[in-house]
């Protein structure tokens, strides 16, 4: 077997990341973006420690499960929704035995509750960014997503399903406006142009909408009538929801990311309220949210399940975001102290505790691995939400050292989750329950909830 080298082969199964494992040559070869049960052409790009990785080059057969009825028609273009040709039940079986298959080596059995899916499977993402650019060299102004596997070509998603309805008439007016004005694009390696990205927010339950166009400086125009312009034609759109907010947001980064160095209000303000679970939340463009709504009140009900009784008690939510847990589980406790590092995120976790009247939220801008070391108060029970990499090393023994009765982790990588879980079961700690939910239908992402309980010697 050798670089470059083509194969066929079945589909054994799909790991987390929706990553296929076939055969080749007595060899266990992972090609990403392959499902169970399909026959695929491949070519290999990697070979080390006697593993191999692949590139998917055809599907030459589906498995028997998949369907294409309603499939969304940039599939295979995008990249982004690689499970959407199985249904929704084959896709909940799939991730679920993708959180038990990496959970196994480190649990044995893994006590694993039913997976809990999304009640939207369709039009659930409550927040896009998009970006501007063409989907071929020289052509056509587009405003969307990456086009898969390349740094430089954008699709006009406006048939993405998992997107919320509104946002596809944002982005195809918001495109025609500006190629009708001729305005350019910002070329990522030459670093001129004007035209970046655009961010939409929509909330579930209030319907209201927060849009900010994002630009470079690079304005040898008069930037103040095309902004207008712009305003008064996505304000002239017949959506379902209606604008808390219609926003400019000035970016000089060198960087391909969303960085707000200033943001001006066109029309409205730069915040809007979402609604989780009977409490009220102050969202702005930048802040972190969770992306589908409705599936975040599933998660935070299993999470508050596992929690259990609060009565009196003091709660550490650690690496709180913009505080969703710690409010939900305020109400009955004695005082929750949530710790997060992006500063943002904690003045809006502050805004919104005061929104909801709840004075027994006490949040900390900072490091959980520095923070820990300072805080007075002794936790009677532990919420862990980190981001994707999960818990810094060296903050594991001092959560551990607290020596609390139970832990609820809540993962967005399980990955990350299995290499903590290590350190926990080493120190002390047992698994009771796990359950994963599936926050991202159609895509590869899933959310797993773990109870763990002190051993008791």
């Amino acid at each position: 077997m050798k670089k470059g080298e083509i194969f066929e082969g079945i589909v054994e199964k799909t790991s987390f990341g929706a990553k296929g494992v076939v055969e080749a040559e007595d060899r266990k070869v992972t090609v990403k973006d392959a499902l169970p049960g399909q026959k695929i052409r491949f070519s290999i790009t990697k070979m080390r420690s006697g593993r191999a990785e692949g590139r998917l080059l055809e599907v030459l057969e589906p498995s028997c499960v998949e369907y294409r009825e309603g499939a969304c028609p940039h599939f295979g273009v995008c990249g982004g929704c690689v499970y959407q040709t199985l249904p929704y039940e084959e896709q909940l079986k799939l991730k679920e035995a993708q959180v038990r298959e990496l959970l196994e080596p480190v649990l044995g059995e893994v006590p694993m509750e039913p997976i809990l899916g999304s009640p939207r499977v369709f039009g659930y993402r409550n927040k896009m960014e998009y970006s501007f650019g063409d989907e071929v060299k020289g052509g056509r102004l587009s405003l969307g997503l990456h086009k898969k596997a390349s740094f430089y070509d954008i699709v006009t998603v406006d048939g993405c399903r998992i997107a919320d309805e509104d946002f596809a008439a944002l982005i195809v007016a918001t495109r025609d406006y500006f190629e009708e004005k001729g305005v350019p694009f910002y070329q990522k390696m030459r670093h001129t142009g004007y035209l970046r990205h655009l961010l939409v927010r929509k909330a579930v339950k209030t319907g209201q909408i927060l849009v900010s166009l994002v630009t470079s400086s690079q304005a040898d125009f008069d930037e103040a009538a095309l902004l207008d312009g712009w305003k008064e034609r996505i304000l002239s759109l017949p959506l379902q929801g209606s604008f808390a907010g219609i926003l400019h947001t000035v970016n000089d980064s060198l960087a391909d990311v969303i960085q707000n160095d200033r943001t001006d209000i066109l029309f409205g303000q730069d915040y809007f309220y979402e609604e989780l679970l009977g409490l009220r939340f102050r969202i702005s463009p930048f802040s972190f949210f969770q992306t589908n709504s409705l599936g975040a009140e599933v998660l935070y009900k299993k999470a508050r399940e596992y929690v259990g009784a609060t009565d009196g008690k003091v709660i550490f939510d650690l690496y709180s975001g913009t505080g969703t847990i710690a409010q939900i589980l305020a109400p009955v406790a004695e005082q929750v102290v949530g710790v997060e590092i992006v500063e943002e995120a904690v003045e809006a976790a502050r805004e919104n505790a005061a929104l909801n009247g709840l004075s027994n939220c006490r949040f900390i801008a900072g490091d959980v691995l520095k923070v820990l070391d300072d805080l007075t108060e002794k936790p009677d029970l532990i919420v862990l939400d980190p981001p994707r990499d999960g818990i810094h090393p060296k903050a594991l023994p001092k959560i551990i050292n607290y020596g609390v009765d139970r832990l609820v982790y809540i993962s967005c990588k399980p990955t990350s989750l299995a290499r903590d879980l290590v350190t926990l079961l080493a120190g002390g700690y047992q698994v009771d329950k796990v359950c994963a939910v599936d926050m991202f239908p159609n895509t590869a992402g899933i959310e797993t909830v773990v109870l763990l309980s002190k051993k008791r010697v």
